[in-house]
């Protein structure tokens, strides 16, 4: 029988020390954690495609992203040697187990809801999370990020890591080793996390993202943050990129099954989700350029997070980022007509590195080799403009190693690594596409035009791509398409596409500096080929 509802019984609770709870609500279903939500005041019904009830809207407070330097990992004789620790903040372990005293003394007397999931669809490789929270509309969002169990398999379930999230927990910096009241305690090799202090709920999601980063590299599986779709020739692809590349948009093609948007695996098996569902940003959403993702926005039982509603009609403002530029809306894979239902696809074919390149240097697509897809890869470049984050003024350069720098446990070389040894042993092909300016910098260019973007990735994932002239960026050493149906050729040429080549060269000169001065840190990581990837100003 289906372990739901209310329970006097723990039901695993007590392992991790939960042993005075009020109660236990236990693997809800969808319905009724929409309805508990919007009973508690958790949020509001937004109105759906039929004027009814919709997507849950919520709101999270002070903090509507991601609390990076609120993170830390425990130090013990687990990570002591395996972690990254230029990349990841520490806790002791004494303090560790202080906090988790505090937490679970905090949590009693009140009820709690817990849900069994899985990160992974691969069974091989997948990791079991439980999951406990304050919050019902917390519970419906990891419900439809994570996998869940067949309900068989729940009476069994034996989970590999435990997620405790309490927003109305407060941390002690001085008890607690931490930085402020905000905490998210990472214990590897206790499997624990502790999340207190925020109402955002993607800091549960990318705990587990965290752990499978940390675990899978061992398995030989290479975790990666990226998007991936397979067309019906069994051609998969992957997507990588920072935030505002395209991402979720450009993997989101309605001509091939999507395989997930965020998180994937790369084994021996091929590629897998580790996500059930899909945490689109919806900041300025069109239905028109994203039909796809749009009609998720009106779907009962997606989750939109900090999105504005009109109060009289219950529609939200997408263009409204009042509240934040990281508007958002969570619903399970299967809203996707064209997801996959397995979330598992062959090795890939392709992979396509996506970047926003603002200073308008970088060809709208140029092939790599293994060595310099693993150079752009540690790199991961993008640029953030004025608007799109709070504090950012300008163009403003960001590398952000395996497109990924805060989820990643390890040395971005042992990512790197894996990544190369894969694209080589599969003969994958590798892009690096700029979706950001062209004709000169932000504020004096414009934006890569999106039809001829989605028209190479075409031609990219059907081939026809490996089969035109190419020639040699003078810049980044690239192989560019000269000519390509449906494309401009002058977009093909960013220097042709200035006014002033002169102040092309400029820009370009200082961008490749910008790059080799990120890269010096891996210098002593790579070998002599991938440090042979680097730039050269011409």
């Amino acid at each position: 029988m289906q372990q739901t509802g209310i329970r006097n019984e723990t039901f695993g609770a007590d392992k991790i020390g939960l042993n005075h709870l009020s109660s236990l609500r236990w693997n809800d279903d969808e319905k009724t954690l929409y309805d508990l939500a919007i009973a508690r005041g958790e949020g509001v019904a937004a109105a759906g495609a039929d004027g009814g009830d919709g997507p849950l809207s919520v709101t999270t407070g002070k903090h509507t992203g991601r609390s990076a330097t609120d993170k830390y990992i425990v130090r013990d004789s687990e990570t002591e040697d395996t972690v990254w620790w230029a990349n990841n903040q520490e806790m002791s372990e004494e303090k560790f187990n202080i906090l988790l005293a505090d937490f679970l003394h905090h949590a009693s007397g009140k009820e709690l809801l817990a849900q069994d999931l899985y990160g992974g669809a691969d069974p091989q490789y997948q990791i079991g999370a439980r999951v406990f929270v304050e919050f019902a509309w917390h519970a419906l969002f990891i419900r439809h990020l994570l996998r869940r169990p067949e309900t068989a398999d729940l009476p069994g379930f034996t989970p590999d890591m435990t997620i405790i999230n309490l927003p109305s927990f407060r941390a002690d910096p001085a008890r607690h080793g931490c930085r402020s009241e905000t905490v998210i305690a990472i214990n590897l090799k206790r499997g624990i996390v502790l999340i207190g202090g925020t109402e955002y709920a993607g800091e549960t999601k990318k705990s587990v993202f965290g752990a499978l980063n940390y675990f899978l590299p061992t398995k030989g599986v290479m975790p990666m943050h990226c998007s991936a779709n397979v067309g019906d020739k069994e051609d998969a692809a992957l997507f990588f990129g920072l935030s505002g590349t395209g991402k979720t948009t450009l993997s989101s093609d309605a001509t091939r099954t999507l395989v997930g948007d965020d998180e994937h695996g790369w084994s021996d098996n091929g590629i897998f989700n580790f996500e059930g569902g899909c945490y689109a940003k919806t900041i300025r959403l069109s239905k028109e350029a994203e039909p796809e993702i749009y009609a998720t926005t009106e779907r009962w039982g997606s989750v939109l997070e900090n999105v504005v509603l009109d109060p009289q009609t219950r529609k939200p403002d997408f263009d409204d980022g009042s509240l934040t530029e990281n508007t958002r809306v969570a619903y399970p894979l299967d809203y996707i007509a064209n997801a996959s239902k397995t979330g598992m696809a062959p090795h890939p074919r392709t992979i396509i590195m996506l970047t926003a390149d603002a200073f308008g240097v970088l060809p709208p697509i140029a092939r790599m080799t293994p060595e310099q897809a693993m150079y752009h890869f540690l790199s991961g470049y993008t640029a953030k403009v004025a608007g799109t984050e709070k504090g950012v003024s300008g163009v403003q350069a960001t590398f952000s190693t395996c497109f990924g720098a805060p989820f990643m446990p390890r040395h971005p070389s042992e990512y790197g690594n894996l990544l190369r040894d894969k694209i080589a042993a599969h003969n994958a092909t590798c892009w690096l596409v700029n979706t950001g300016w062209t004709g000169g910098r932000y504020g004096e260019g414009s934006r890569m035009p999106i039809k001829a973007t989605r028209a190479l990735l075409r031609a990219a994932l059907d081939g026809s791509l490996n089969n035109v002239d190419m020639r040699v960026d003078e810049n980044f050493g690239l192989e560019v398409p000269v000519s390509v149906s449906g494309v401009e050729d002058i977009l093909l040429r960013p220097r042709d596409t200035w006014g002033d080549a002169a102040a092309y060269d400029a820009q370009a000169r200082e961008l490749v500096d910008m790059f080799i001065k990120n890269f010096a840190k891996f210098e002593g990581h790579v070998d002599a080929n991938v440090k042979g990837a680097a730039p050269k100003a011409a």
